[in-house]
């Protein structure tokens, strides 16, 4: 059976997290990964440092994926108490009210193709639902943040693995660039092909390259 781009969208609506969200907040854990373990020297260091600077990487991870998860919640809290009280105006309002509060509500490439029937439609199934509840979270909602703090998490071990199985520092340093640069490939990829691009190769390249350019970046800056 054939699978049409709206129902593909329509699935990818239903997910926990949706592709931009997953692939950002696993590039947020590995560039924070890439960063702490770029600040191994080469030349000086001994195991005792390789361990340390390991661990940090992944308290590091641990702390800044707590906190990503606790602003994803904060973040849908407030979009959900945003769209109550909208909702609640909406209904409350003279229909010619109404249709400009929904009208400024939608995006602004979607705007300008919705007219005043549309606009009507909307806000009299607005005023037929029935008693809106008060926001809150879901379990949903909680899911979805503890998926946010895995994916900060577990982009630290492609990273730090290498450290962990091969004993020359050197070798494990480079081994640990190329996962990178691998990883950031497959996101741009992802990307690409979530944004539907004719040419996914090319974002995955240009992912690599970007991600390169910010890791140089942030030690430049001392991050």
């Amino acid at each position: 059976m054939t699978t049409s781009h709206d129902d593909s969208f329509t699935t990818e609506s239903k997910r926990l997290l949706d592709p931009i969200d997953r692939i950002s907040e696993i590039l947020f854990g590995l560039l924070m990964a890439v960063t702490i373990v770029g600040s191994l020297s080469i030349a000086t260091a001994g195991q005792d440092e390789v361990r340390t600077v390991l661990i940090a990487a992944l308290g590091c991870n641990l702390a800044w994926g707590l906190v990503d998860a606790v602003m994803y919640l904060v973040r849908t809290v407030t979009e959900k108490t945003r769209r109550h009280a909208l909702t609640l105006r909406i209904r409350g309002a003279e229909p010619a009210a109404a249709h400009r509060m929904i009208a400024l509500a939608l995006p602004a490439g979607l705007a300008p193709l919705v007219g005043p029937a549309e606009l009507e439609a909307v806000r009299s199934r607005l005023v037929a639902l029935p008693a809106v509840e008060r926001p809150r979270l879901t379990a949903e909602d909680w899911l979805s943040a503890f998926g946010v703090f895995l994916l900060v998490v577990v982009a630290t071990f492609p990273v730090v693995l290498p450290f962990v199985f091969v004993h020359d520092l050197p070798t494990a340093m480079e081994l640990s660039r190329y996962v990178t640069l691998a990883m950031l490939f497959a996101a741009g990829y992802g990307l690409g092909r979530y944004a539907r691009h004719g040419r996914p190769v090319f974002t995955g390249a240009l992912m690599a390259l970007l991600g390169a350019v910010l890791i140089l970046a942030i030690m430049a800056l001392g991050g």
